[in-house]
Order: C-alpha cells, then sequence, then structure tokens
C-alpha cells in the first residue's frame, strides 16, 4: 500500500555540470569550485576531508592548474568507452575522495570508442541503427547512476556545440563565439543538480537550478561558489531524520527581514540604467532563439 510522508530536504552531494564552448574555462572553474568545497569540508570534518580526484580525458590538460590548489589526476585515453568512466569513479570512491571531477564527460559519448562510436559500429553490423540503441542505452545509464549514486560530490564539464552569430557593439559589426547544446546525449541536463553554462568571458549562467541560488545570475565561478553550494548541501537531514544543523536556514537561505534597496535607475527615473548584454539566453529562451534574436538584431 502506497503510504506518503511530509517532504524534508535531506542532507545531498552535488552533482554540477558545467558545459561551454573551447576557451570558457570549464575546467579551470571546475577546479576552483571542487576547492572551495574541499576547504568548507576540511574545516568542518577535519584533515583527510576535501580531497579532489579528476578523471582526465583532455590529454594531460587537467594537470596544467596543479598551481590552483592539490588535487590528483587519473587520465583516461582512447577508446573512451563508458566503463572506463566508471571504474575511474569507483576508484576514487574506493580511495576516499570527496570531489570527483569528470573532465570532459563529452568524450563518453561523441569521442573515440564513445557511445556514438559504439552505436555506429554495432549499426554497421546489424543494419539497424534503431535496434543499435536498445545495447548502447544501457551503457549510458550504467555511466549516469554511477555517478548519481556516487557518495561523492561530482563536477562534470562538457563541451558545448559551437555557433558564430554577429551582434552590434559600440556602433560595429563584432562575430562572436556562442556556446549552443553541450555536447552529450539529449536530456543529460536533467540528471543534475546544477547546469551551469560558461561563455568566452568565463561568465556562468545556471540553465537549470534546483537549489536556486543562481537562477537569474551572471557570475564567475569561484571557491565562494563552492562554499555556497556545499553549505546548501549541507543543510538538511541526516538520513537518520535528524537536523544537520538544528534545522535551520543558513544565512544565505534566510529572507531578508528588511526590503530590497531599491537601484539608482528606480529612485533616479531620469538616469539610465547600466546596458544589458544581450548575448546571454532571456527568460525561457532556448538556444536557438538566442541565435536566431542576434542574427535579426
Amino acid at each position: 500500500m502506497a503510504k506518503f510522508q511530509r517532504a524534508q530536504r535531506k542532507k545531498s552531494r552535488l552533482r554540477l555540470a558545467l558545459a561551454g564552448p573551447a576557451g570558457s574555462g570549464k575546467t579551470y572553474s571546475a577546479l576552483l569550485i571542487a576547492f572551495g568545497i574541499g576547504s568548507w569540508l576540511q574545516d568542518r570534518y577535519g584533515k583527510g576531508h576535501g580531497r579532489v580526484a579528476m578523471i582526465d580525458t583532455e590529454r594531460g590538460s587537467g594537470e596544467l592548474y596543479a598551481h590552483l590548489g592539490e588535487y590528483d589526476v587519473c587520465e583516461i585515453t582512447s577508446p573512451f568507452t563508458p566503463e572506463k568512466y566508471i571504474d575511474a569513479i569507483h576508484e576514487a570512491e574506493k580511495e576516499g575522495y570527496s570531489i570527483i571531477i569528470i573532465d570532459s564527460l563529452s568524450h563518453a559519448w561523441a569521442g573515440e570508442g564513445g557511445l556514438l562510436d559504439i552505436h555506429g559500429h554495432i549499426a554497421d553490423r546489424s543494419g539497424n541503427s534503431w535496434a543499435a540503441w536498445r545495447k548502447v542505452t544501457p551503457k549510458h545509464n550504467q555511466l549516469v547512476e554511477s555517478m548519481l549514486q556516487s557518495p561523492c560530490h561530482i563536477i562534470a564539464t562538457m563541451r558545448s556545440k559551437m555557433e558564430y552569430v554577429q551582434v552590434s557593439e559600440n556602433g560595429k559589426t563584432v562575430i562572436k563565439k556562442v556556446g549552443m547544446n553541450p555536447i552529450q546525449r539529449d536530456g543529460m541536463e536533467y540528471e543534475f543538480t546544477l547546469f551551469l553554462d560558461l561563455d568566452q568571458e568565463h561568465i556562468a549562467t545556471a540553465t537549470k537550478d534546483r537549489t536556486s541560488l543562481f537562477d537569474g545570475k551572471f557570475f564567475k565561478p569561484s571557491p565562494d561558489t563552492g562554499r555556497v553550494l556545499i553549505e546548501w548541501l549541507e543543510d538538511g537531514l541526516r538520513p537518520g531524520g535528524s537536523p544537520t544543523r538544528n534545522g535551520k536556514e543558513p544565512d544565505h537561505l534566510t529572507p531578508p527581514t528588511q526590503p530590497e534597496k531599491l537601484s539608482e535607475s528606480e529612485t533616479h527615473p531620469s538616469r539610465k540604467p547600466e546596458p544589458v548584454s544581450y548575448t546571454h539566453l532571456r527568460a525561457h529562451e532556448t538556444r536557438h532563439d538566442l541565435v536566431c534574436r542576434l542574427l535579426l538584431e
């Protein structure tokens, strides 16, 4: 017999995706966020907590940022089969890492030996592309489940498909590179708690945010981003049902007691507001809509 109970937010693990075109700072941002989480965990629970592991598929590029802080790297080379990712995740869990960075998850889909490659080989042999997905989809699901069920905090980077659009800046036409859909199976963004898109200026916007911490904001990821996230994740009920922080909301989630101060443009209508960058997605606007709008403006 089905039974309902009062909904209560429980202590959870981070599932974060960072997507963007080449040069948008995906690896750099992932490390900064991971270090913020790691330092918070070490301060709260002591030495040995907060260790960072990186699964690197970018030919050693993950080690270029060793000056930022301490982390360990496991390099994956082609063929980029889902099983290699799963094995690396499980190994990081066994070795006691708190945060796992997967850089990049796109190779598991579109890299040499990835799921699209596997599908192509099966379809060539069988002559039936639709039937080939019956063997590929379970492999994809196993990879997703290994991330979702991991006791570690997971940060995954993904490459974005790139488009070039014409925009007007200071009366001049400028060609800009815009990141579109992530290179992964359609719907992968639904598996994450937070999905951030990065642009060429390293500015992040949340296209999906179950935390509501970054909704509608434009920001550069930093260690503070990680600290804000881990406070939100740690605040809630433990598996046994007891609150982690006396049932109180952390400061950054507590509603303000005083009304917010109006901006200068609202208190002084004669003053012009700051210019808005229209290269970002508007509310309810898809990436396809963005490209079309920029071409028409």
